[in-house]
């Protein structure tokens, strides 16, 4: 049986349509991260915390882009790299 387009996209390997899963360690991690963010608005505590939900997020990212599921994980993970790594260089005025 010949695949169709929306089947290589949106299905996995046991013919199953996947958008969206469960968080896995790395996105927890980003999200936590964040929020601690929030309540640590400067210091130390707060550089740690960016770092540790950019690496989090930047490891969810690659994971996806080189391991996802089906193509749309696979593109979710390219779009988010790409965005997260270019809105972190433009707003701290690197480029």
């Amino acid at each position: 049986m010949d695949k169709t387009l929306f089947d290589k996209i949106f299905r996995d390997s046991n013919g199953n349509i996947v958008i969206a899963q469960a968080p896995n360690l790395p996105i927890i991690v980003w999200g936590v991260a964040s929020l601690l963010k929030l309540i640590f608005t400067s210091g130390f505590i707060n550089v740690g915390l960016d770092l540790i939900a950019f690496g989090s997020l930047f490891t969810w990212a690659w994971e996806e882009l080189f391991q996802g599921i089906n193509y749309f994980r696979r593109v979710l993970g390219f779009v988010v790299l790409v965005g997260f790594i270019g809105s972190r260089i433009f707003s701290n005025n690197i480029i």
